[in-house]
């Protein structure tokens, strides 16, 4: 007997009328509202026989773009709260960080990219948002964010954090928080990449995170506070498969001591001085 042929569960979900693009079948799939019966799917990439029947529960996530998932994730990871905030979103690109940013009451988001056009309505027609495009973030100044800044977020392509970070750190306030998302495939250089532009070997995952780890405690005033994995991967012909790959790195807030956070890597400070240490018991922020 010759067995059904088995289908991507995103692929099937635009298939039985689910979902209207792949891209929102994946998101539907992270945001952990696919069932199989009542088994929950949380691998967009699962495959199934093309009769199998799948269900949808819940809401599919609530922002303008699929980012806005792998942020709520880092926040809620974190314990950390945006509200009352002026913010930084670097690449905001259509806005997921943002529209994240606004629900959890920032006062106001710099949504700064390089592009243009590609930011969604709702978020431009805010007034708490101040859209920046055709803006590099590594000439990001007072002249473009003229008050102090409390938090950043920052999710780049074709760009090292070294490059794009710095700048707007410099327009912090202090206390001030940073989010970032790691992409390997950025940050190893041309010659140590895979096929499909894939960085496959979890040894350069911890080297890139280990040196980006560096380079912020070279900052002033800032250390590292902990690392963790993101929910959702990137594109299909940029997703590391069975690899533990982007992480969420998170420096603390200025010049405060700060919790451990049980990851890949795991740093303390405290004070002037660093170390590293391993904890199974993370505390929260305060």
């Amino acid at each position: 007997m010759v067995k059904p042929a088995k289908v991507r569960v995103d692929q099937l979900l635009v298939e039985q009328g689910l979902a209207a693009s792949r891209e929102k079948a994946k998101a539907l799939v992270m945001a952990g509202n696919v069932f199989c019966e009542e088994r929950r799917i949380d691998k967009p990439g699962a495959a199934f026989p093309r009769d199998t029947p799948l269900t949808v529960r819940g809401a599919a996530h609530p922002w303008v773009g699929r980012g806005g998932i792998k942020l709520a994730h880092a926040l809620k990871h974190f314990g950390l709260s945006a509200s009352g905030a002026v913010a930084v979103d670097i690449g905001a690109s259509t806005g997921g960080f943002t529209d994240v940013l606004l629900e959890g009451g920032a006062r106001k988001v710099y949504a700064v990219d390089v592009g243009r056009g590609q930011l969604a309505w709702k978020l431009r027609q805010d007034d708490r948002v101040v859209v920046l495009e055709r803006t590099n973030a590594r000439y990001l100044s007072r002249e473009h964010v003229p008050e102090p800044v409390d938090l950043i977020v920052c999710d780049v392509s074709f760009i090292g954090l070294e490059l794009a970070l710095p700048p707007a750190m410099k327009l912090t306030a202090s206390p001030a928080t940073l989010v970032a998302l790691i992409k390997p495939q950025f940050e190893v250089g041309r010659d140590r990449i895979g096929k499909n532009g894939v960085v496959r070997d979890p040894r350069l995952h911890d080297e890139v995170c280990e040196r980006i780890q560096g380079f912020i405690e070279r900052q002033s005033g800032w250390r590292a506070l902990g690392v963790s994995e993101s929910p959702i991967r990137g594109p299909e012909g940029s997703e590391v498969r069975r690899q533990r790959r982007p992480w969420w790195f998170k420096p603390d807030l200025k010049r405060r001591g700060f919790p451990l956070w049980p990851g890949r890597i795991i740093t303390l400070a405290r004070a002037s001085a660093a170390s590293f240490s391993r904890s199974r018991s993370p505390t929260r922020l305060r």
